[in-house]
């Protein structure tokens, strides 16, 4: 596998696992009276601990897309994703290419859906 290729393999394990915290993170929230809730940012950078703060019903729209993912502004890697939305302490990115192509087979994977 070229240096590359494994590049965006492990990014996208990496903001896998930050998708599946976050869905662990919803279930604790789903009955919450705060305006804006903490997910854990699920960019590529494997050192990344930020916070973004946001409405449930952002979260739960980024969670319609298999290849979206919730990051802190500026966290985006334009190469191989594009930002879809941004609001106030967010930016949505809907990935593509190879890394797209990963996020939805493990979307698939894992039976997740919207």
């Amino acid at each position: 596998m070229s240096d590359g290729r494994a590049r965006i393999v492990r990014a996208a394990e990496n903001e896998a696992a930050f998708r599946a915290a976050n869905e662990r993170l919803r279930t604790v929230f789903e009955d919450a009276d705060s305006e804006q809730l903490p997910f854990l940012c699920e960019c590529s950078e494997l050192a990344c601990t930020e916070v973004v703060l946001v409405e449930l019903e952002v979260y739960e729209r980024v969670r319609e897309e298999p290849a979206w993912f919730l990051l802190r502004p500026g966290h985006a890697q334009l190469e191989a994703e594009r930002v879809v939305e941004a609001g106030d302490g967010y930016e949505i990115v809907e990935k593509s290419g190879l890394a797209g192509e990963i996020a939805r087979a493990h979307w698939l994977a894992h039976g997740l859906s919207p």
